[in-house]
């Protein structure tokens, strides 16, 4: 474990945004991250940490964690899985080079990884996927994300025997914004959860912690399951 002394709660690092801001007096470019991710960490019983996306330090500071969290956000650069840019896909290239490079690292490590939203997209094309880059255009609605800053609500169905229905059950519900969803799969993966119009929700490596949601389990404070089992399972490894 890396985390270090007598405190036995392990380190989850979480990806972060590189980001104009304005806070205080200050309009400047910030490394930030939604305040619900960290404290669904240490309700799960761990300790978070930010990683900012300014380094190509991928296997030391996996190193320096116990756990990883891929995050939220923008798009996927749709040259990484051979597609030309829809006209409605917004890309962050210095998150896409950082988080690769991070995955790659923990799976050389073993350390496990939950991929919330985008996360899921980054482990999926990473391993060779495909996305589908507008989902109005493939499931002819927005009930995925209906409006800017406003969450949908899905049903998500999970495969019997898989780890997400381990820990969430045969059905959840989830808060969803997202535009995009995974079209191919990478290898090694396998889709574990849909929505009641298909979309895949969940996918996971059979016989490791490498699980990706689409949707937003930290906007749920009252179940915080996902993290704890990842800090469950970061303390094994």
């Amino acid at each position: 474990m890396a985390s270090n002394g007598s405190d036995a709660r392990p380190v989850i690092g979480l990806t972060t945004y590189l980001e104009p801001a304005k806070f205080l007096v200050w309009e400047t470019e910030a490394v930030l991250l939604h305040r619900f991710y960290v404290d669904c960490v240490v309700a799960a019983g761990g300790v978070p940490v930010l990683l900012p996306p300014v380094s190509d330090a991928y296997d030391r500071l996996v190193s320096t964690v116990d756990g990883l969290v891929l995050t939220g956000g923008a798009d996927v650069e749709p040259a990484r899985y051979g597609h030309e840019p829809h006209p409605a896909t917004y890309t962050r290239p210095e998150r896409d080079a950082f988080e690769f490079g991070l995955f790659g690292a923990a799976r050389r490590a073993g350390k496990p990884v939950l991929g919330v939203c985008r996360g899921l997209q980054v482990m999926s094309v990473a391993l060779g996927g495909t996305l589908a880059q507008h989902l109005p255009e493939t499931t002819g609605s927005t009930d995925h994300q209906p409006a800017p800053a406003t969450f949908g609500t899905s049903t998500i169905s999970l495969k019997d025997g898989s780890r997400a229905a381990a820990i969430l059950g045969p059905e959840t519900k989830g808060h969803c914004y997202h535009h995009q969803a995974i079209d191919r799969l990478g290898t090694g993966l396998e889709a574990v959860g849909w929505a009641a119009d298909g979309t895949v929700e969940a996918a996971e490596v059979p016989g490791e912690f490498v699980l990706g949601v689409q949707w937003h389990p930290e906007q749920d404070s009252t179940d915080v399951r996902l993290f704890q089992a990842l800090v469950e399972a970061s303390k094994e490894n």
